[in-house]
Parts: C-alpha cells; structure tokens; sequence
C-alpha cells in the first residue's frame, strides 16, 4: 500500500489501534482516571509496532538497512516486554517475582539481540542467520514462560467467572507475544504476524472493557464509591469514599470485601498472594478512614444498600 511494504491487514490495525488510543485519551479527559496511562501508553507502543514493521524496510529511509532493523526489532522487543508489565502492574499476575521477571526480561531480550543478531549480522552480513540465531533461543525462553504463565494462573474451578474471562484474556496476550519469534522466522507475513500480536493488544483491551463494565454492575454495591461526587464527598469527607482516590485494582479488591470474602478467598480469585490482599486493603481503610476490615464493612455496607 502506497507504495511501501505495509500490507492493508496492518494498516487496518493501525487505524484500529488509532481509535482506541483516541478513545482512551478522551475518556481520561472527562474525568480522573490516572489508572489508564498504562493502558494508553500500551497503545502507543502497538502503533508505534504497527507503523515500524508495516512501514520498514523501506528503500526511502536514510542510512543503512541495518538501522531499520535496530528499529523495528527494539520497537517489538520494548513492545512485548511491557505487556508481561502491564499484566503484572494492573491485573497482579506475578508469574515470577516482580524485580527479577521484568528486569532480566528486558536484559536477556536486549543481550540476545546484540549477542544473536547484531553481532553475527556484522561478520556474516546476512539478515537470515541473523534472524534465525535470534528468534530460535528467544522462542525457546518465550514457550517456557508461557507455560510457567499458564501453570501459574490455571483454576478451572474457580467460580469467578470475570476472573475467569481476565485469566483466559490473559493468556491470549502471553501467547501473542509468545508466538512472535516463531512468526518471524517463518517469513514476512504481515498479515499472520500482525493479526496475532495485535490480538493481544485487543484481549487486554476487552479486559479493560470488561472490569469497566463489572464496576457498572456493582454500582450500587459501592454506591459511596461511584454515586457520591467530588464536591459532595468534600462536605462530608468522613463518610464519603472518593472514587478517585481508589485505584482500580483497590475498587476490585473493595467489591470482595464488601462482598464478605476472606483475604485467604480473594487472594485466590485474583490468583495473587494474600500478604498482597492485605497490602491493598490496607491502603483502601487508610483513603476511606477506617481502622479496619469490621470497621470498613459496618460503615459502607449499610451506606451501600
């Protein structure tokens, strides 16, 4: 399409992906909603893909070919490591631990690319065994995440079923990127790579829907927290739970505790650790006034009905 190497496929998505972006920054202009520059940066970074690896090579671009790569490839690397990022950040999906999982993700990405393309491309000058001794260790590492991945979340019986539906979202952007390596060795289809790691960018936006739409229903349950405006919560602010003050996750987290559930119980829904659970409730009785749990459940519950 006009004249480059971009196939319509990926310019669809790159439109889509366009809207999206759009959509989430005026949402986020309409009212305070900080949680989703994650979410918005994360769509940038899937344009930013789309236009590197639909647009390049391109026999119009100042400098060696080399360059093109460097580009295209680092955008698709910072790409894939931020999802693992955004599932850890927002959803508390720590497959391995926090510190040690993103950092020496973004290392070992980063060191194969120079280790296993960059450095063979320069004495062999060929983009082939260049690609094919980077792609096959990192698809190697890429499955074997995938399946801790899916070995850590895996709960068919839990009755949650918007836990559920994230779980299974979830996956769907793991095994994305997963996939990614093994696509690029099997050739440039755009329309195979991009249709598939766009789907991930797609997932987590349903679950972004999904937990939009999973807070409408529980509104009157959390009637303090979605009904009460920020002028009404600043003339009786010892009674009043401000909605902006509560972080998504800490919304969900309310609705359990609301609901009666244990630390023990909900930390096995969200499949997080319970110290995790308390560190969240914790900071949701210190922004609504309260001691604790009893003190919580007593003050908002009746407020909610």
């Amino acid at each position: 399409m006009f004249g480059t190497s971009i196939h319509w496929t990926t310019f669809f998505y790159l439109l889509l992906d366009t809207v999206i972006v759009l959509c989430t920054i005026y949402y986020s202009t309409r009212k305070d909603s900080s949680g989703y520059k994650r979410f918005l940066y994360l769509g940038i970074l899937f344009i930013a893909y789309n236009l590197t690896g639909g647009f390049l090579p391109t026999e119009y671009f100042l400098g060696p070919i080399i360059i093109q790569y460097i580009i295209t490839y680092g955008v698709a690397i910072a790409l894939c490591i931020y999802i693992v990022y955004y599932l850890y950040k927002e959803y508390d999906i720590e497959v391995l631990k926090y510190n040690s999982s993103i950092r020496n993700l973004a290392i070992v990405a980063s060191g194969s690319f120079v280790l296993f393309f960059l450095i063979p491309y320069f004495f062999t000058n060929s983009l082939d065994s260049a690609r094919l001794l980077f792609t096959v260790p990192i698809a190697c590492l890429a499955f074997v995440f995938l399946w801790i991945f899916h070995k850590r979340i895996s709960n068919p019986s839990n009755p949650n079923d918007y836990i559920l539906r994230r779980i299974r979202l979830s996956m769907v952007s793991i095994g994305s990127i997963a996939l990614l390596p093994i696509l690029t060795v099997i050739g440039d289809y755009q329309w195979l790579t991009f249709t598939i790691m766009n789907a991930a960018f797609y997932a987590i936006t349903i679950i972004e829907i999904d937990r939009y739409l999973y807070f409408l229903e529980n509104k009157t349950k959390m009637y303090e927290v979605f009904a009460m405006s920020r002028e009404q919560a600043l003339c009786l602010p010892e009674t009043k739970i401000i909605y902006e003050d509560l972080t998504r996750r800490e919304i969900e987290i309310t609705l359990s505790i609301l609901s009666n559930l244990s630390y023990k119980r909900i930390a096995k829904d969200l499949f997080i650790a319970e110290s995790t659970v308390s560190k969240h409730a914790s900071n949701i009785y210190k922004k609504t006034g309260v001691k604790n749990r009893r003190q919580f459940i007593h003050r908002y519950r009746k407020k909610s009905k």
